[in-house]
């Protein structure tokens, strides 16, 4: 099974979503994250982390509150915020980063 860091580094742009079932903004920003994912196709990769079953991950990211996504370019962290960002948002976001 691949690890954290084989998925960060394997494709060039990777969004990580740090999210919970229970947490209401991330159930908005899932459909907004699946349009992201098919504006761009296979240039971006976007990950969805639930928190609850991957503490230890969320929290050597430090991701206190969520939705937190993470933008990582070629497994670097270039990007983070909380909260729910529209589409046009994160689009200008993953340009900023390509």
């Amino acid at each position: 099974m691949a690890t954290f860091s084989d998925i960060i580094k394997k494709h060039p742009l990777v969004l990580v979503d740090f999210s919970a079932t229970w947490c209401g903004p991330c159930q908005v920003l899932a459909p907004i994250l699946k349009n992201l994912k098919d504006h761009y196709g296979d240039a971006i990769s976007v990950v969805k982390i639930d928190v609850d079953k991957n503490n230890a991950l969320a929290s050597s990211y430090q991701v206190q509150g969520v939705p937190t996504m993470i933008l990582f370019k070629e497994g670097q962290q270039v990007w983070r915020q909380s909260g729910v960002l529209d589409l046009q948002q994160l689009i200008s976001v993953v340009e900023a980063h390509k």
